[in-house]
């Protein structure tokens, strides 16, 4: 029986960056008036002596390759009777092809959506130590390809280099794969004539389009003619802090990226890992990503007293929060019960907040003449929100099968994502008994929890259970009483609000009137997207939030992947 393909390896220029060094040197031959091959055939007269193998060696840096080159160019043309320009300069050279390189992001996003799906991911490269005045540039590049692939192998660092079999030899050791388990890409196909040999399976990438046929044939994952998942972060290749609020409390977030601080607060009942598809994008977008495990969750403090899950509490832990963190302002992103919270430090702490977003949770102000619980008693989809107040009782039902919880409450709207039978109903909860009761004891998957997801969602809430969580549902009254003594102040931060046009509960036009009270008020809308906005449709989530981003920091300087 073949071994099943479970690795991916892609070369780096030509295949993840365009142009390849071969395409560039074509294109430079031709806008210097040289004959075709000139540098291939500079290169190729060098040998394994020569300055370019040995740099792709690791035995010399790229400022003294830049410098032989340049004299074996000099001496090539004398001897071939050509001429070169008089201003001819090999580190012009080298700088107009890097500022010409980009990314190739429909075969990154293969990379990502292959990594999604369980496969293992790899970049093998032929090249330098970059020593030279652009260095910076070549840090960013394998920070981010560090940041995203599983191994990054560098001929420099391992002193062989392609198409020496034992680099390949090199590879699988490190992948700990067999060759017929390996798919390999790269734009020269002398590289692939080893792969091939020793049993990968191989593509010589020429295009995109048909590389990615290729690619998704010997997959067969879906890669052409899809909205893909943009990178996730792993919760063991993330930097996560812990801050002490007070004695006895302390919230545990994740860290990413640097730049102007951005907050992510989530809702219930999930965890920072809800933002995973946010956080790469957010920090590669050239910001500094904070993401809070919420008080109550995970491994941030549970206290048991439920005033302690109050919005005026817990507002006041966020600004102790940033000012242990030493920052005096950030933008504030949040989702459900973060969205509510996020409004709230707008509301009661603008001079910390940069600017604030909402994902689904709309913005009302409180009004003191009403009685809160009789109006989400008026509201039959708020039923479930009755149903968790009375202490011990949800929190006996959603914990004694965590994986059935995660997997019946966080799904999608899709047709093919729906529960057998009945869906989840939160109205009716009460008079049912129970927010699962007649759902399936053992659900389907949901698309939006892959088993490494759901895994950690259980570990997290194993550690301290939904008491926490269902806490903050129960101070109704003291929330609508802080908000309300707000009555008549209006948010003046820039403001975003993301509507999802098949949230149940959150409905779109729960946000209406919203400009009345937020005269800085944007918009964005993702039609087809239920409740859990961020993992339902992310690519379109992140679009929405990073040209929000730059538009609130416009006057900034973001380090970011697009300037690649």
């Amino acid at each position: 029986m073949a071994a099943k393909r479970r690795f991916v390896v892609f070369d780096l220029g030509g295949v993840l960056f365009r142009p390849g060094i071969p395409e560039a040197f074509r294109r430079l031959e031709g806008s210097l008036g040289l004959s075709g091959n000139f540098f291939q055939d500079v290169i190729v007269q060098g040998g394994q002596d020569g300055p370019f193998s040995r740099a792709m060696c690791g035995h010399i840096g790229l400022t003294r390759l830049m410098a032989e080159l340049e004299e074996d160019c000099k001496k090539v043309a004398a001897a071939s009777g050509l001429s070169l320009p008089d201003k001819f300069s090999i580190a012009q050279v080298f700088e107009d092809m890097s500022n010409e390189e980009s990314l190739n992001t429909p075969l990154l996003q293969a990379a990502w959506t292959l990594q999604n799906n369980g496969f293992k991911i790899a970049v093998l490269t032929n090249n330098w130590i970059d020593d030279s005045p652009q260095r910076h540039r070549t840090a960013f590049i394998f920070h981010l390809l560090r940041k995203y692939f599983d191994v990054v192998v560098e001929s420099c660092r391992i002193n062989l280099q392609k198409p020496d079999p034992k680099i390949y030899e090199y590879t699988l050791e490190v992948l700990k794969a067999k060759p017929q388990e390996v798919i390999f890409l790269d734009d020269i196909g002398a590289n692939l004539k080893p792969a091939r040999e020793m049993g990968m399976a191989t593509i010589l990438v020429k295009d995109p389009d048909s590389a990615l046929k290729e690619l998704q044939d010997l997959t067969g994952i879906q890669l052409l003619g899809q909205e893909n998942l943009p990178p996730s972060c792993d919760p063991e290749n993330v930097a996560h802090g812990y801050v002490t609020i007070k004695p006895g409390t302390q919230l545990h977030f994740v860290e990413m990226g640097s730049g102007p601080p951005v907050c992510l607060c989530h809702g219930f009942p999930e965890s920072w890992f809800s933002w995973r598809h946010q956080i790469p994008a957010l920090a590669d977008a050239g910001f500094r990503v904070l993401a809070l495990e919420m008080k109550g969750y995970g491994v941030s403090t549970a206290p048991p007293d439920i005033a302690e899950y109050s919005q005026q509490e817990i507002c006041k832990d966020l600004v102790v929060f940033l000012d242990k963190l030493g920052i005096s302002q950030a933008v504030f992103i949040g989702h459900d019960w973060g969205g509510a919270t996020v409004w709230n430090m707008a509301l009661f702490y603008p001079e910390r907040v940069r600017a604030v977003a909402s994902l689904n949770t709309p913005f009302k102000p409180a009004d003191p003449k009403k009685d809160v619980m009789e109006l989400i008693r008026s509201i039959p989809v708020f039923d479930y929100q009755l149903y968790f107040q009375e202490p011990g009782v949800a929190e006996a039902e959603l914990e004694k099968n965590l994986r059935r919880t995660f997997t019946i409450m966080i799904r999608t709207t899709k047709k093919e994502d729906r529960l057998p039978g009945v869906s989840l109903d939160v109205s009716g909860v009460r008079k049912r008994g129970g927010l699962l009761v007649g759902l399936p004891e053992d659900p389907p998957p949901s698309s939006l929890l892959p088993e490494p997801v759901l895994q950690y969602y259980i570990q997290q809430y194993q550690k301290s259970g939904f008491r926490g969580p269902l806490n903050w549902y129960r101070n109704m009254q003291a929330n609508w009483s802080w908000n309300a003594s707000a009555q008549g102040r209006k948010i003046r931060v820039p403001a975003l609000m993301v509507t999802a046009g098949k949230d149940k509960v959150l409905h779109p036009e729960m946000s209406k009137h919203m400009e009345e009270w937020i005269p800085q008020l944007t918009r964005g809308h993702i039609e087809e997207c239920g409740h859990f906005t961020q993992m339902e449709r992310p690519a379109a989530l992140n679009k929405i939030l990073i040209e929000w981003l730059r538009e609130v920091h416009k006057n900034a300087s973001l380090q970011t992947a697009a300037k690649l």
